[in-house]
This record gives structure tokens, sequence and C-alpha cells, in this order.
């Protein structure tokens, strides 16, 4: 069985990490440069890095500071916000990603999806979700979840998968921030419906709710920010009670 993977997340505004709760609300979490070096050392399996308004602001991701983050890690990376073309990938590979997401780009032109896979491959795209259940529905939200789309979660996975994507990053909006556990419903259907990984967001507040991720979820990694930019816990005591209830992960 594939060990299961624990990703902290550097949600960056104005070279900040911040976190807030359901996307709003945000508040200042630290220097992602030192987060990042902290996660590290600390045997996180991957970082994931995403300039949360390039989108908004039409902006390219902070090459300069994944460059600074990425000169301290020795673990997988990625790197997401305003990748809107090709042309923006190969210098974020160059400052040391290993893999780069894309979001509200991908949701407004899909074939970009078709176009990073053939040039750099499926194993370094990950494309991120940001879905909100609204009625039976899981409405896909795009620019930082200020704009709601028609697509829907599910639909727009599969296409995604379709398209080349090499893993899902489903943020749920609804569970975003609240400590109060994943959307574990909907990381089961991706699972059942995808074939490539799924990494679940959005929600994480203990130990059990990593294990519900794996366990109800079926997800293959999952994502946390303000637990451990906080201090609440740290990612050895994520996987040590992983560990201890059976499920695989790297320690």
């Amino acid at each position: 069985m594939l060990t299961k993977r624990i990703i902290p997340c550097l949600d960056i505004l104005d070279g900040r990490t911040v976190k807030g709760t359901n996307f709003v609300d945000l508040r200042d979490a630290g220097n992602p440069v030192e987060l990042g070096a902290e996660y590290a050392r600390q045997g996180a399996d991957e970082l994931v890095f995403l300039d949360i308004t390039a989108s908004e602001e039409n902006r390219k991701t902070l090459a300069r500071l994944v460059r600074d983050i990425a000169m301290h890690l020795n673990i997988p990376f990625t790197v997401g916000g305003g990748i809107g073309q090709v042309s923006h990938v190969e210098p974020l590979l160059e400052a040391g990603a290993d893999k780069i997401s894309v979001n509200s780009s991908a949701v407004n032109n899909p074939g970009l999806i078709d176009e990073l896979a053939k040039k750099f491959g499926s194993q370094i795209l990950v494309v991120a979700i940001d879905a909100k259940k609204e009625g039976n529905a899981w409405r896909v939200f795009t620019h930082g979840g200020k704009k709601i789309t028609d697509k829907r979660l599910f639909s727009w996975a599969k296409e995604a998968e379709n398209r080349g994507a090499g893993e899902i990053l489903f943020t749920s909006m609804s569970h975003d921030g609240t400590r109060a556990g994943f959307a574990n419903d909907a990381l089961w259907k991706l699972n059942e419906l995808l074939h490539i990984p799924v990494i679940a967001s959005g929600g994480a507040g203990n130990e059990m709710h990593f294990l519900e991720a794996f366990t109800l979820g079926k997800a293959d990694a999952a994502l946390a920010a303000g637990i451990f930019h906080f201090g609440e816990m740290t990612v050895p005591q994520v996987k040590k009670y992983l560990s201890q209830h059976q499920i695989p992960v790297r320690l």
C-alpha cells in the first residue's frame, strides 16, 4: 500500500503566509521561508505554496520567493497562483518547484491542462479545485473563492483527469479553516471516480480528522495550514497517530 502524505500549505499574500476561515478573514501566519524550512525539518512529505491573490490581481507567482523557499527544502514542492499559460511554468520549475498547480486559469481555459500535460508531463501537474456544497450540488469557485462558476466538482475533476492532470487538490470552502474535519463524503466520491491521487484540503483540526480523510474519504494525501502554522499540532504528531492506527506513513 502506498504511504499517505501529509502536506503543509503556505497561502501567500504580499510575501507573507496567511490563514483565514472559509476563504475570508485572513490573518498573518508567519514568514513562508522559515515555515517551509521548519516543515521540511519536521518530515512533511511535500509542501504546497499558493499565491492566493495572483489570479484575482492578474499577477504572476512570486518566483523569487519560490526560489528562497526551495533553497531550504529537501521535499517535493508544489507552486500555484496566477499560472495562466505555458510560458509561466518554466521559470517556476527553474526556481525550484517540483510541481505546479492551476485552478482559476484551468476553469476558464480547460485546454490549458492539455497544453501543460503535453509540454511538461502529468507528473508535475496538480489541478486545484475550490468547491462549496450548495443544495445537493458541489459548485466550483475561482479567484480565491470569490467567483462562482457553472462547473460541478465531480464532472470537472473527471474532465481535468481526462485532459492530463496528475493529481487533484480538492478544497472544501465550507470546511476551510473550521477545524471540523474534511469533506469526507465528497473525497470518497472523488476517489471512486478518479484514477489519479486526490489531496484533501479544508477542515483539519486534529489527528482524527486526518485519519478520517484516509479511511472514510479514501484520500491519498491530506493538506493543512492553520493547525501547523500556529503550533497547535506538528507533522510528527499527526504521523505518529496515523501510524498507531495502521495508516502507512513515512516516519
